[in-house]
């Protein structure tokens, strides 16, 4: 099946020069239901104002990864590394047993929209790690790219947790199709562009999507991405297809009694084992 998390139910908080939405708590935001999602813990998108930013802060034991939507986001962290990340360009940084980093809009008239993305790591205390990765336009459109995983395969950035992230942009007839091996689950943002939701075999509409909206997938099931509804599989209710950039992940999940267990997991969000 298949739950959504419309966008305006997230979280949300306003800084002034910081407009930030949460998909789970964060800060002052709390909502037992949308916690963490297994290892995921964190789907942030902020908006941050020209020449403004994160000061420095520690981070410990998680995966963060940054996608930047629109705008450059300056990096500078304890490691040494300092960079600027644009769109189409991935950041990860393993935290690890600490590390402190800042974020800032480098543009003094442009603003800066990204999302951010933590995941809870299947090993602690490791030596903090940094990695950057471009992503040609060309590889995203009308499929999804894979960007982050455990194993790093075909060139993606390695996370220490067994899960995977990708990235994809579809319009006009494009389509592409994420199957979900059993046992796994998967949750879908979307990032830019409208696309209405169909349910059921008879493809009733289920509302319009827009961006920031979600949806978490239980396992075994087939999913289309594309201008016509998203496919789910066999006894699950359709979802989605995008205009936009959209990510997914999946990653192992625990039998259902498991995932109903606790109010904060029972909910299917982005994909995470739920233990």
């Amino acid at each position: 099946m298949i739950r959504l998390r419309p966008a305006a139910a997230r979280g949300h908080a306003e800084h002034g020069w910081l407009d930030s939405w949460h998909s789970f708590s964060f800060g002052d935001y709390r909502d037992p239901q949308f916690v963490q999602f297994g290892p995921l813990r964190v789907i942030n998108e902020d908006r941050v104002q020209p020449g403004k930013g994160f000061p420095t802060h520690a981070h410990q034991d998680m995966e963060i990864i940054s996608w930047v939507l629109d705008g450059e986001l300056a990096h500078r962290d304890s490691l040494g590394n300092g960079s600027v990340i644009r769109p189409g360009e991935a950041q990860r940084m393993s935290a690890g047993r600490g590390v402190r980093h800042s974020e800032f809009n480098p543009s003094p008239a442009a603003g800066l929209h990204f999302l951010q993305l933590w995941i809870i790591p299947d090993v602690r205390g490791i030596e903090p790690e940094y990695e950057q990765r471009q992503v040609a336009p060309a590889e995203m459109r009308g499929r999804l790219q894979l960007l982050a995983s455990g194993d790093a395969q075909a060139g993606a950035m390695r996370i220490h947790q067994d899960a995977r992230l990708l990235a994809g942009r579809f319009d006009g007839t494009e389509s592409a199709r994420l199957e979900l091996r059993p046992g796994r689950l998967a949750y879908v943002h979307l990032g830019g562009g409208r696309r209405a939701v169909h349910r059921g075999r008879a493809g009733r509409r289920a509302g319009g999507w827009r961006p920031g909206r979600g949806a978490g997938v239980r396992p075994a099931a087939r999913l289309r991405f594309g201008p016509r509804p998203l496919q789910a599989g066999r006894n699950a209710p359709a979802g989605t297809g995008c205009d936009q950039a959209r990510r997914a992940s999946d990653v192992p999940a625990a039998p259902a009694a498991s995932a109903e267990s606790t109010a904060a997991r029972s909910v299917a969000t982005i994909g995470a084992p739920n233990r």
